[in-house]
Parts: C-alpha cells; sequence; structure tokens
C-alpha cells in the first residue's frame, strides 16, 4: 500500500480534497493511505512552541529544528522519500510524481511561518520540492497537490490504464486539446478529422495540436522535447 504521512501545524485540512473523487475513492477501498501528524503534539513546553524568532534578527517566525526532528523521528522511521514542501525546492514534474507513486510512499513536512531551521533539512535528509514560483502560507496545500499527482498513478486508481499515458508531460508535451458532444457549440463544431473515424488521422492530428500548444506556451518543455530520444515507432 502507498503511504502518505503528512507532518503539519493544521492536521484538520487532511485528506480535505484527498477524500473526494478518484483519491477519495481509492483510500476508502485501502489502494493507498494517509497519516497526517501534528507536529505541535511534539513540542515539549505546556504553550506548545513550534517557532522562535529568526538567528540574525528579521521579520517572522521560524520552525524549531528540534521539534521538527521529534516529529519526523516519531512519525518516519521506515525508508520513503522525506520531502519539505518549499517554494525554494526543485520543481515537481510527472517524472518525479510518477517515480513517487511507484515507490511505498512519502513522508511530507509542510513548513509555515518564514520556513523551517536549516539544520532539520540536513539532520533528517528532507527533499525540497516546489509545485511552481511562487510562495503560499504553508505547505499544506502544496502537500494536497504532490499526493493527488502521486496517487493518481497508483496501479487501479484511474479508471483505464491509457488515461495516464496521454496526459500532460507524458511524453514530454502538453496535451491535445479534447472535445464531446453536443456536436456544436455557439457555433463552434469538432474538428473534423475527430469524427470522421481514421485513426491514424486522428492520432496525428493530436500529435501536432500537442506539438503547437507545447511550442506556444511552454518554450522550455519544447526546447527539451526537441533534443529527447523519440521512440522509432
Amino acid at each position: 500500500m502507498w503511504r502518505a504521512t503528512i507532518l503539519t501545524l493544521f492536521p484538520e485540512m487532511f485528506p480535505g480534497p484527498l477524500a473526494l473523487s478518484l483519491a477519495g475513492k481509492a483510500l476508502a477501498s485501502g489502494l493507498w493511505s494517509l497519516d497526517a501528524v501534528d507536529i505541535r503534539a511534539h513540542a515539549t513546553d505546556r504553550h506548545g512552541t513550534v517557532d522562535d524568532t529568526p538567528a540574525g534578527g528579521g521579520p517572522g517566525m521560524v520552525m524549531k529544528a528540534d521539534v521538527l526532528a521529534r516529529a519526523i523521528d516519531a512519525a518516519a522511521a521506515d525508508h520513503r522519500p522525506r520531502l519539505l514542501m518549499s517554494a525554494r525546492g526543485t520543481p515537481l514534474t510527472q517524472e518525479r510524481a510518477a517515480a513517487l507513486a511507484r515507490g511505498d510512499g512519502a513522508v511530507i513536512v509542510c513548513g509555515r511561518f518564514e520556513g523551517v531551521d536549516e539544520r532539520i533539512v540536513a539532520a533528517r535528509q528532507l527533499e525540497e520540492v516546489s509545485i511552481g514560483d511562487f510562495v503560499l502560507s504553508g505547505g499544506e496545500i502544496a502537500a494536497l497537490a504532490l499526493v493527488d499527482a502521486c496517487v493518481r498513478l497508483i496501479p487501479g486508481v484511474m479508471g483505464k490504464e491509457a488515461s495516464g499515458a496521454e496526459e500532460s508531460f507524458s511524453e514530454g508535451l502538453l496535451e491535445y486539446p479534447q472535445y464531446t458532444r453536443p456536436a456544436v457549440f455557439e457555433g463552434q463544431t469538432i474538428p473534423e478529422v475527430l469524427t470522421g473515424g481514421d485513426h491514424a488521422k486522428v492520432r496525428a492530428w493530436r500529435q501536432a495540436e500537442a506539438e503547437r500548444l507545447t511550442k506556444a506556451r511552454r518554450p522550455d518543455l519544447w526546447t527539451a522535447y526537441q533534443i529527447r530520444p523519440k521512440d522509432p515507432k
């Protein structure tokens, strides 16, 4: 079973949206599990202190290394990857999510305030992961996104195995446009190639559209796609 352990100051935020739709059904059926650990429960003073002023001065507060260490040690005595949701982390990609989904799960630390004491990153071998070039109030929303990206790739979660094979990023490209009935919507029709029954032409159209969108919207992906080895098929 794929296991997610979330260390947070707000355990009530979980499972949240992960209890709904595909992820929720898979959670209820035992394809994966989630454990939300309250970091504050590992504070030692009567006030439940988890943060202190930053060394060297400055605004805000910093999460304490000793409290986080106790929380991590109590919750994660196994070999699952230990992740810290951080705006300065390595960007989360579909490839990384797929690699995590193939493993036993992940231990995810949700920072708050100005961040965490740097010493805990090295001491507990935390891999810093970012979901984008923006700053959130805390790591919880990022953790929800990461877990959802992984859980949907666990075998048996999605309805069709092909569902994950033709999505954005699966082949280094953004996904092609999708259409469905009605055939005409506010004067706009479905592209004729998609309704003609020629599967080879459909595949060619989808490939061309994926390339067009990627080139226009994500030049970074397009550059990488052009130099990657191509499947001879």
